[in-house]
């Protein structure tokens, strides 16, 4: 450690030497000036430590004090390759690279962060004990609900992440028509829930509402005979839902499924029911998307026939979706989520544009088995295009990110491995 004592012109006169030693300690005493004056002197126990030419720092701050300092260095342009043109400079006030010149002033300048508070972690959960690995996303399982969701949570809380959502593979035998088994206040997803507060009573649990999980027909909606979708009849349904998963302890309640009117629908139940704090994410614009094929084979919850066009939105469409955050915001919802994410970064900017409200964007299992694709044939750096892609989604807009990336990408930001 050093300290700094001072001394008068007379005691600078008593020391003649210029250094004098003493119980490990050093006395630098500057040189007589031109006009006697109290002089900071530095006292260390470090070890001596000399500048490049050789001499003491004490002799060079006995020097700084006395006026004498050395020339400077000559100033050397480093030598652009041979062959380079000799031209005169461009006539230019503003050089945007300026700013992207180091390290140090890139970081300062970043317009754009991610944290894991930003991410939230999709879980898919089973009856079953075992973790069972799904084949089209690489690192995801279909988790044991009592021991090995626990244990997943767990690592992601060990690196920030504090948002998870769930998502139930349900038995067939336990799949009708009209889904009644979303509502089982003893079934997967409510079990799951009370469990996860019970271990974990700070984190953020979201809920997915929607019928396919739970649908014979594998639709998100009661499917009448001729094959129409049938909207309000499915209403009623999610509201029942979406009430069991706010009575088991849900955070956060997410109408996934598409239907008209189910965000008002929902709030009103939730009210009238006492859970006035419990907030709704509406998938605001959720694309009828080709990207969504492994998420199916994880809940092995594919329609039995037809498709999802008459009720997610056209991949095409971009207007519609101003509609969508209108009603939305109308009937109370509380956070926009666009549904997929990489491939609709207008449409993230469109709702950030145009809404007040946090805006969220789900990162689809189809863009995370691509990017984990990518790097397996070492085509792509996996981990670099994992955080540009995240990166890039909140550049958009999106105030939060749902992605299977969560905790491998929270383990980056943490500087861990």
């Amino acid at each position: 450690m050093a300290s700094t004592v001072s001394f008068s012109p007379a005691k600078v006169q008593m020391l003649q030497a210029t250094t004098c030693h003493g119980h490990g300690s050093s006395f630098a005493v500057p040189r007589t000036g031109p006009r006697p004056r109290s002089v900071a002197v530095r006292v260390s126990s470090e070890q001596e430590v000399r500048a490049p030419s050789g001499r003491s720092i004490e002799e060079c701050e006995a020097d700084a004090v006395a006026g004498k300092f050395p020339a400077p260095a000559p100033f050397v342009r480093s030598k652009a390759p041979e062959g380079t043109p000799q031209i005169r400079p461009l006539d230019m006030p503003k050089r945007p690279r300026r700013n992207r010149r180091s390290p140090a002033l890139r970081a300062a300048f970043q317009e754009t962060t991610i944290s894991p508070a930003n991410l939230v972690l999709p879980l898919f959960i089973h009856e079953g004990e075992e973790d069972t690995p799904i084949g089209a996303m690489p690192g995801c399982f279909r988790l044991g609900w009592q021991h090995g969701l626990l244990d997943e949570v767990y690592k992601a809380r060990d690196v920030g992440v504090n948002s998870f959502v769930l998502f139930p593979k349900v038995p067939d035998a336990l799949k009708t028509p009209t889904g009644e088994e979303a509502y089982n206040d003893n079934g997967l997803v409510p079990r799951t829930i009370r469990l996860l507060k019970d271990k974990f009573p700070d984190i953020i649990v979201y809920t997915d509402v929607a019928l396919d999980p739970y649908s014979s027909d594998g639709h998100d909606g009661i499917v009448r005979e001729d094959g129409v979708i049938l909207n309000d009849e499915t209403v009623y349904q999610l509201c029942k839902q979406a009430v069991s998963q706010a009575r088991a302890g849900a955070d956060v309640v997410s109408p996934s499924d598409m239907m008209d009117g189910r965000v008002g629908a929902i709030r009103s139940a939730l009210d009238a029911e006492g859970f006035n704090d419990v907030s709704i994410m509406s998938y605001t614009a959720k694309y009828a998307s080709s990207f969504y094929g492994p998420f199916r084979e994880a809940l092995d919850s594919n329609p039995r026939f037809g498709d999802k066009k008459t009720y997610q939105m056209n991949p095409a469409n971009y207007r519609e979706a101003l509609l969508e955050t209108a009603g939305d915001e109308a009937e109370g919802a509380d956070i926009l989520l666009v549904k997929p994410g990489l491939p609709y970064l207008d449409i993230i900017r469109l709702l950030r544009d145009n809404s007040a409200l946090p805006i969220a964007a789900y990162q689809v299992s189809g863009e995370y088995s691509m990017i984990k694709a990518g790097g397996a044939l070492n085509m792509i750096d996996e981990e670099k295009v994992m955080m540009e892609s995240l990166m890039c989604l909140r550049r958009a807009g999106a105030d939060i990110i749902l992605t299977y990336f969560a905790r491998q990408a929270a383990t980056v930001l943490c500087g861990m491995r």
